[in-house]
């Protein structure tokens, strides 16, 4: 009984070998679990808040971030070409007009040997060279998804570079521009970029108008880069197309003539053009040296330039129209006034200005037949530089006339309150002062329609959406009156039936017309062996059609006159120019034949 009461009295403490109570060992297990389980509880807690934290970074503040790059990686974004609009000539004649061509283009992320890929590519382009290859290469080791390899380049190209099958290399439809009369206007219609953006003429001039806008292609592809959908989100609009003033053959004709006297007279170049003096509308535009607006990056700069409105030049003799007209509109002197031009000789100081010839005392008509320098100098003293002035910038010059060039050169114009009397002398014979061809045709067909200084355009209609919307011809002010324009083509006529311009006379029709001879500027002085050659005149002189200027620079092989080297090209234009727009004989025209028609009764 002892022992069984004693251990029943003994057991709940701890026993000598150490273990513990029942409950204690109870009591210890339990907080041992708890505390584990707050821990494990704090911890799935912490982990899941971080889960929704990061969860709320993603799908809230980097929302847009994400999608964004999900867009690049799963849509392609491709622009639709938009078409340029046609250039035609006034009869309907296709002078510009755009075509789909292939770009080769390549994802360099698809491209499994840059190098190699590079060198097939440039070895399928008909002229591709080291260094076109290393561009390639370049471009193919970039961290993009997008790289040209070769622009608008021919069928035949586009087809051996697709029979390669070459990873990542595909193929990109662009517009590109076709000049179908190649060098033919090249100057006026200028040339387009890369880009589809004109870079010079009127598709530069028009480029916002005549560019359209491009559209836009949504294309998605799937993890191996396949398209598997498309759509489009803006279609691209073609842009408006331009009916020109000119006359294809009239350009024809004007580039073959200037080509051929610059030619024959061994001179730098030279530049011409055919305006219809009774509304402004240029006919023909040429330049000569040309080039090809299909590859005008071949050409040199030089080539590229229009002479015509860019190349200012001191106009000599045929700007002594300019004084004619101030000083019979002003009244200083009539056509029959007696001019003394005698000894041939003019002083201002140490300088002295010369005539050709010494012609003694002449009427004004015949100075302006004579080109007698002394006889236009003693006028422009008489009338002064203030009204002298005034008529310079009523013909138009020191001004940009048209509106459809970019670039025109607006000339050189004295104030009037710094010409002196020997600078006057000079602006009254055509020289200290310069212009344009175009400026100088514009301001002798105010004289030929009467008086009246149209704006030079050369755009004659706008064709948008099939309508199309004609250009007015846009008088600007008037020069002269009818009777002094009258008197001054009289004057013109007296030039080349008995003047200095004897070698534009054409039978059977009345020319009146103003020759043009004046030193180039050559290291800052007047060279004695550099010259501008002009020649300007319209026709039928008493009707006229045509206003023609031709501009020769530098001749250097049958003389440097205006009456002997550009009189002639002049000549051989108009010639054929009246031949093609039907003009007949002014003098002495042949009789219409008439005949009777008699109707036969049954």
């Amino acid at each position: 009984m002892t022992d069984v009461h004693a251990s029943r009295f003994r057991w709940p403490w701890p026993r000598t070998d150490g273990s513990l109570r029942r409950e204690g060992a109870a009591v210890d297990w339990r907080s041992t679990i708890r505390s584990r389980l707050t821990v494990c509880a704090a911890l799935t807690g912490l982990w899941t808040l971080g889960i929704e934290a990061r969860l709320v970074y993603l799908q809230v503040l980097e929302h847009s971030d994400l999608t964004a790059r999900a867009a690049l990686q799963q849509v392609k974004t491709i622009d639709a070409p938009a078409k340029r609009g046609d250039i035609v000539d006034r009869n309907g004649h296709v002078l510009a007009y755009s075509v789909d061509v292939d770009s080769i283009v390549a994802d360099p992320a698809e491209v499994e040997d840059p190098e190699r890929t590079a060198a097939l590519v440039c070895g399928a382009l008909a002229d591709c060279g080291a260094e076109e290859r290393r561009r390639m290469h370049a471009q193919l080791r970039r961290k993009a998804r997008f790289a040209y390899l070769a622009r608008r380049v021919s069928p035949e190209e586009a087809h051996r570079i697709r029979a390669l099958q070459l990873p990542g290399v595909g193929f990109l439809k662009e517009s590109r521009r076709f000049y179908p009369k190649r060098e033919l206007l090249s100057h006026v219609l200028g040339f387009v970029g890369l880009d589809n953006a004109g870079l010079g003429g009127l598709e530069a001039a028009y480029d916002s108008q005549i560019r359209g806008r491009e559209g836009r292609v949504l294309v998605h592809v799937d993890a191996r880069n396949h398209a598997v959908a498309s759509r489009v989100e803006r279609e691209p609009t073609a842009g408006v197309g331009l009916e020109l003033t000119i006359d294809q053959y009239l350009q024809h004709i004007a580039e073959r003539e200037l080509r051929a006297g610059v030619l024959e007279n061994r001179a730098e170049g030279g530049a011409a053009v055919i305006m219809d003096p009774r509304s402004g509308e240029i006919l023909a535009l040429a330049n000569w040296p040309t080039f090809n607006p299909n590859t005008f990056n071949l050409s040199p700069e030089h080539a590229r330039r229009n002479r015509a409105i860019q190349d200012q030049y001191e106009p000599g003799s045929t700007f002594k129209l300019m004084t004619a007209s101030a000083a019979l509109e002003e009244g200083v002197v009539t056509a029959d006034d007696p001019i003394d031009c005698a000894p041939g000789v003019i002083r201002f100081g140490a300088r002295v200005i010369r005539d050709d010839h010494v012609y003694g005392t002449l009427p004004f008509s015949d100075v302006i037949a004579k080109s007698s320098n002394v006889g236009a100098i003693k006028v422009g003293l008489r009338l002064g530089p203030e009204r002298l002035i005034k008529y310079v910038s009523r013909f138009g010059f020191g001004q940009a006339l048209a509106p459809d060039f970019r670039g025109e050169n607006r000339g050189s114009v004295w104030n009037p309150a710094d010409l002196n009397d020997s600078a006057l002398a000079s602006v009254a014979m055509g020289y200290q002062i310069a212009v344009t061809p175009l400026q100088m045709a514009a301001a002798v067909s105010s004289i030929a329609n009467g008086g009246t200084l149209y704006e030079p355009r050369v755009v004659r209609a706008v064709i948008r959406n099939g309508r199309r919307v004609p250009v007015e011809p846009r008088p600007l002010r008037r020069t002269v009156s009818g009777r002094t324009a009258g008197e001054l083509t009289a004057m013109m006529e007296a030039v080349v039936e008995r003047g200095t311009a004897k070698a534009s006379a054409i039978d059977g029709f009345t020319v009146a017309g103003k020759t043009g001879t004046a030193k180039k500027i050559v290291d800052g002085r007047y060279s004695s062996a550099h010259f501008n050659a002009s020649f300007v005149g319209f026709l039928p002189s008493r009707r006229p059609a045509l206003t023609i200027i031709v501009v020769i620079d530098t001749p250097r092989a049958r003389g440097y006159y205006g009456g002997t080297v550009a009189a002639p090209i002049f000549r051989r234009i108009a010639e054929a120019s009246l031949r093609h727009l039907g003009i007949g004989p002014t003098i002495n025209p042949v009789p219409p034949v008439l005949v009777t028609r008699h109707s036969m009764e049954p």
